[in-house]
């Protein structure tokens, strides 16, 4: 009992900020090669920038969270509750936001365990990880000899036959039906596709003309590029 009480309350040991700077820079490289690993599992398809970041960030904030532990019990208990009162109630716009929800957590733990150099060691290692990952390839321009991705979501019955049948030949140089699944309860239909606009047609008038259809509920027109950052 005397050990678990002495390692409850020890006191934490003297903070060396080299040291900190060291781990947390070498936690980013590793996060920068996990990225990179999910870069490769991904090549050829989409890829999602905002949670190649994540990813890095993350290294980070686990590398801080296991210095502002140390081997201290209560902190580690302290942790656990500190963030299990993150909750979303609305869905989360960014992974991002997650990772600095978890960072802010963090930061507060490591001041009020006045373990303050971890917090500020970290506060620059990330805002340099975020500045060095902020460059995008620039997004192309529109294009309509690009192949772009269409979610329509219309009424339940033969409407999507029609549209197919009809509408998308008159508009559409070529088209592919990639998902097809009920929405409201069974009450809409939800299809995707991989579209090329005709050369004459532009991207306004297509959502335009299409969502005019009576039974079309939505129409998300999207160039597949945009996610290639």
């Amino acid at each position: 009992m005397q050990e678990l009480f002495d390692t409850t309350v020890k006191v934490p040991a003297a903070m060396h900020w080299g040291d900190l700077f060291v781990r947390l820079c070498l936690a980013a490289l590793l996060g920068m090669a996990v990225m990179g690993v999910y870069r490769v599992s991904r090549q050829g398809a989409p890829r999602n920038h905002s949670f190649e970041i994540t990813l890095v960030l993350l290294a980070i904030l686990i590398a801080m969270v296991t210095k502002v532990i140390g081997d201290s019990v209560a902190r580690a208990f302290s942790l656990v509750g500190a963030l299990s009162i993150v909750r979303f109630r609305t869905v989360v716009r960014d992974t991002q936001d997650t990772a600095f929800v978890i960072f802010a957590v963090v930061v507060g733990m490591a001041a009020g365990a006045n373990l303050l150099p971890i917090a500020v060691a970290g506060l620059i290692v990330v805002l340099a990880v975020v500045l060095l990952l902020r460059w995008r390839r620039a997004i192309p321009s529109w294009s309509n000899e690009s192949e772009c991705a269409l979610n329509l979501k219309v009424t339940l019955g033969t409407l999507l036959d029609d549209i197919t049948a009809n509408f998308f030949p008159a508009h559409l140089e070529s088209f592919q039906m990639i998902s097809l699944s009920t929405a409201s309860k069974g009450m809409s239909l939800e299809a995707g596709y991989n579209v090329r606009l005709r050369s004459e047609i532009s991207p306004t008038d297509f959502v335009r003309e299409l969502n005019k259809i009576e039974g079309v509920q939505s129409v998300e027109l999207m160039s597949p590029e945009a996610y290639l950052k």
